[in-house]
C-alpha cells in the first residue's frame, strides 16, 4: 500500500490544483523570533506558536503545509552548536504540523539548503556529495519518523545539493518528493537562472532525473517571474509543477522588512500562474495566511 502522500501526486496528475502554504520566517519573526536565532528550536520552546502557524494556513485553504524544519540539517544546526538535536527538532517539527492537520490535510517535510558550498566551488571547507547525502538522510529519517506525508526539498542553490537531498529522501522511504530551486532574475538578459547559471528547463530535467516527483521554484522575486519559470519548465516536462514565490521584493525601512505585494495584489497574478501549467501553488517570504486565503480563492474559482 502506497503512503498517503502519493495522493498528492495522483490528485494533481488527475488535473486538480492544490494549495501549498505561505511564509514561515515571516510569521515567526512576527511572533518574536529574534534575527539570527534558530527557528527550528521553536519546535521545542514555542510549540504552540508553530502549531498555530500551521493551523492558520490549513484554515486559510492550504491542502498541504510544510514543517518548521527548513534549516534542520545537522550541517546547518551545527552553526548554532546544536547539531546533536537534529533528530529531536525534526521529529517535533513534523509532529506539530501533523497535530494541526485536518483529516484531509497533508504534511510536507521541509528540507532547505545547508548554506555550505559544494567542494567544487568552495575555496576551503567545501561539502562533498557524500556529506550532503548523509546530512539530508539524517533529516529525512527524522521527518519520516515524525509522520510527514511527503518531502519539500526547497530553495536549493546548487545542483549537487538539490540532487543529494532528493536521493537521500528516496533512499529513506517511499514518500514523494517535491523539489524546488531558487532563481535570480537577470535583468540585463531578461531571464531567470540559478546561481550557477542553470535555466528553468535544465533545472526541471535535472531534478526529475534525480528522482523528484514534483519540480518547480520557490522564493525569488515574485509571481511575475514564477509565471515565466513555470512556462519554461512546462515546455520540457509533463510532470507536476509547483511554485511558491515571494510576495514581491523586500523593502527595508530601518530595522523593518516588508514586501511589495499584499494578499490581493499577489493573488491577482495567480490565474496566469495556473495558466502557465502550475499544479501546486503557494507563497514564500513576505506572505501570511491572508495571502494564502486569497490564492486559495483563485484556485477554487477555476474549478467552477
Amino acid at each position: 500500500m502506497k503512503p498517503r502522500g502519493w495522493e498528492v501526486i495522483e490528485r494533481v496528475t488527475a488535473g486538480e490544483t492544490l494549495v501549498f502554504d505561505g511564509g514561515y520566517g515571516t510569521m515567526l519573526f512576527a511572533a518574536g523570533l529574534l534575527n539570527g536565532a534558530c527557528p527550528e528550536v521553536w519546535n521545542d520552546t514555542h510549540a504552540d506558536v508553530v502549531r498555530g502557524i500551521h493551523q492558520g494556513y490549513y484554515d486559510a485553504g492550504s491542502h498541504l503545509v510544510e514543517t518548521n524544519t527548513f534549516g534542520g540539517t545537522r550541517l546547518k544546526l551545527n552553526e548554532y552548536k546544536i547539531g546533536d538535536r537534529t533528530r529531536e527538532l525534526n521529529v517535533k517539527g513534523a509532529r506539530l504540523a501533523r497535530a494541526a492537520a485536518p483529516g484531509d490535510g497533508y504534511v510536507a517535510g521541509s528540507i532547505g539548503p545547508t548554506s555550505r558550498l559544494p567542494v567544487d566551488y568552495a575555496l576551503d571547507d567545501g561539502v562533498t556529495d557524500e556529506e550532503y547525502e548523509a546530512t539530508f538522510t539524517e533529516q529525512a529519517e527524522a521527518l519520516a519518523e515524525g509522520g510527514v506525508d511527503l518531502f519539500a526539498v526547497e530553495t536549493m542553490m546548487f545542483p549537487q545539493e538539490a540532487t543529494a537531498a532528493i536521493r537521500a529522501c528516496k533512499a529513506v522511504t517511499n514518500l514523494p518528493v517535491m523539489a524546488t530551486m531558487f532563481f535570480q532574475f537577470e535583468e540585463l538578459h531578461d531571464r531567470d537562472r540559478t546561481m550557477w547559471g542553470e535555466s528553468p528547463g535544465d533545472v526541471a530535467k535535472s531534478l526529475l532525473a534525480a528522482g523528484a516527483d514534483v519540480v518547480g521554484m520557490n522564493c525569488g522575486r515574485g509571481p511575475d517571474r514564477a509565471i515565466v519559470i513555470m512556462r519554461e519548465m512546462r515546455k520540457v516536462t509533463d510532470a507536476p509543477l509547483v511554485a511558491y514565490p515571494n510576495a514581491g521584493l523586500p523593502i527595508t525601512t530601518g530595522d523593518t522588512v516588508t514586501y511589495e505585494l499584499g494578499p490581493e495584489a499577489m493573488a491577482r497574478e495567480y490565474p496566469a500562474l495556473l495558466d502557465a501549467g502550475c499544479n501546486v501553488v503557494g507563497a514564500c517570504c513576505g506572505s501570511n495566511a491572508e495571502h494564502i486565503r486569497r490564492i486559495a480563492e483563485v484556485v477554487r474559482s477555476r474549478k467552477k
